[in-house]
């Protein structure tokens, strides 16, 4: 069982910079392929940023692209998403999510484990 908390939400400009955090619990959590998703009022959830068990791999929704930052420590049992130059359109709850296989997935069924989301607002 792996438990993910996410952090560092808030309500932010445009142009402005967030880094968000999830926490995982569990001792396998170095051995997880994982992943951000977002979710817009009235949309369905969809893929921001993926990274392999290693770190060594990343893959980005072309709306994050360039823009993003997907990174983990495995000492810590993290992995962040930095967002630089956010856009009013980035504006979503972020869910944290664990795919109990190594690579980089993009889509929502292949990962196992989801956090709560944490709220990010942009405003125009």
């Amino acid at each position: 069982q792996v438990r993910l908390v996410e952090s560092g939400g808030g309500l932010v400009q445009a142009g402005d910079s967030l880094r968000l955090s999830c926490a995982a619990s569990g001792r396998t959590f170095s051995s997880y392929g994982m992943g951000w998703f977002r979710q817009a009022p009235g949309k369905e959830r969809e893929f921001v940023a993926a990274i392999s068990w290693s770190g060594g791999s990343t893959y980005y929704a072309d709306s994050a692209k360039g823009r993003f930052t997907i990174s983990r420590d495995n000492a810590k049992r993290t992995v962040y998403l930095q967002m630089n130059s956010l856009k009013p359109e980035d504006t979503a709850v972020y869910y944290c999510a664990a795919s109990t296989a190594r690579g980089t997935h993009v889509f929502v069924n292949e990962y196992t484990y989801w956090g709560q989301g944490t709220q990010v607002t942009v405003s125009s």
